[in-house]
């Protein structure tokens, strides 16, 4: 039999050849070098050939599902020369696959359509694409998998594992297939690798060191800023790069505020849409003073807080750079803040539990807040931003980092 291996390295020679599969089915490869899939068979008495398709364009388990295809035609008394080029085409997998991915777009961020539709044209539609739905099996699902946890990609595997089923839940929605095989696949597959936390540090000395060092680095203040902003304020990375002055309030009055829009928060399609889904930061002195030291370039509403050289956002890797250089390389990374603010806060103030997990953006709605208090209940009908609180929080954290001199 065939293998994909065997497919691929299939080079021309001066002659046409050809490498059999099963029942007929061969890998015809031309003196030109294209490779075509072909099917002998008999019918009416005489030895008979249908041409499946060019690989790559059909792989390999394709054409067998095709040439599988045919053999009932020809066992229903259908010749499959005459009905099967068209016939074969209906129902693609890609084709449905297409189909789904439009109909989730609504419930989707673009960044997220985009990774899905982009894993799928990387690891399924090149092997399973171009078959008929309806002919795509257990094995050959667990085949394409496999050739993505040979890339060493395994969590990848179980994600895109996920998406062929949901593209056969939406097909036997749609009345075009009865069972889905990607879901009993995943006991197949090999475990993901354990989770491995963001490197943080979690004393408060330590965080304080860090800070000082990075204070001795060579590199463009706006860098310095934005890293004792982030650690000040425990957003994500993408939160604090994409910080517009637009988005600062009351910066000299009593009470300044960070209001970042739910369209740039880690949320539900649909959550991104609604501004009762902003995540306000109230900010303390200290997270003041350093966007007071960033605005000397002016605060042009719409212009970033903390600006590259070009007026772009800076590089997603200069605050990490900035912590190894100073020392900090695998002890600490930008993300690893989150985890310093709740672990010490955490430790300090365990009554303020609730608000900690709300000052990280943190929705409730999952699991239980405290005994007897239904998370996704008290989620759905409390819309406090624990505000007061949080402004007390946030500006007892910035008295940790950088105490009052």
């Amino acid at each position: 039999m065939l293998t994909n291996a065997a497919v691929k390295a299939a080079r021309p020679r001066a002659a046409a050849f050809k490498l059999s599969d099963e029942r007929g089915l061969h890998l015809f490869v031309a003196p030109n070098g294209r490779k075509t899939f072909r099917w002998r068979f008999q019918w009416a008495g005489r030895e008979q050939l249908l041409t499946i398709g060019a690989w790559p364009e059909i792989s390999l388990d394709a054409a067998r599902a095709r040439a599988e295809l045919a053999r009932e035609r020809r066992d229903r008394g259908e010749d499959p020369r005459i009905v099967g080029a068209a016939a074969l085409q209906v129902h693609r997998f890609d084709d449905i696959g297409r189909r789904w991915h439009e109909h989730m777009l609504p419930r989707w961020t673009a960044v997220h359509a985009g990774d899905v539709i982009a894993s799928l044209e990387r690891d399924v539609f090149p092997a399973i694409g171009a078959m008929p739905i309806g002919a795509i099996t257990v094995p050959v699902v667990l085949n394409a998998l496999r050739s993505v946890e040979q890339r060493g990609r395994l969590e990848t595997a179980r994600r895109v594992r996920q998406r062929i089923s949901a593209i056969f839940s939406f097909a036997i929605a749609e009345g075009l297939v009865e069972t889905d095989p990607a879901a009993i696949v995943g006991r197949a597959l090999m475990p993901p690798a354990p989770a491995r936390h963001h490197p943080a540090v979690l004393e408060i000395a330590e965080a304080r060191e860090l800070l000082a060092a990075a204070e001795l680095v060579d590199v463009a203040p706006v860098v310095k800023l934005a890293s004792r902003f982030l650690a000040l304020t425990a957003v994500r990375l993408a939160a604090l790069r994409g910080a517009r002055w637009s988005e600062i309030e009351d910066l000299d009055g009593a009470a300044p505020l960070w209001r970042i829009p739910a369209a740039r928060m880690k949320l539900a399609a649909a959550k991104k849409k609604d501004s009762a889904n902003d995540h306000l930061v109230p900010l303390s002195v200290q997270a003041v003073d350093v966007l007071r030291a960033a605005a000397r370039g002016g605060q042009d509403p719409l212009s970033l807080i903390f600006a590259a050289g070009t007026g772009g956002q800076i590089g997603e890797a200069a605050i990490g750079a900035l912590y190894a250089r100073a020392g900090f390389a695998g002890r600490h990374v930008p993300h690893g803040w989150r985890a310093t603010f709740s672990t010490i806060l955490n430790e300090q103030r365990p009554e303020d539990r609730a608000q900690i997990d709300r000052a990280l953006g943190h929705v409730a709605g999952k699991g239980v807040l405290e005994e007897g208090i239904n998370r996704k209940v008290e989620g759905a009908y409390n819309r406090s931003q624990l505000l007061r609180g949080r402004r007390e929080l946030f500006q007892a954290w910035a008295d940790d980092l950088f105490p009052p001199s």
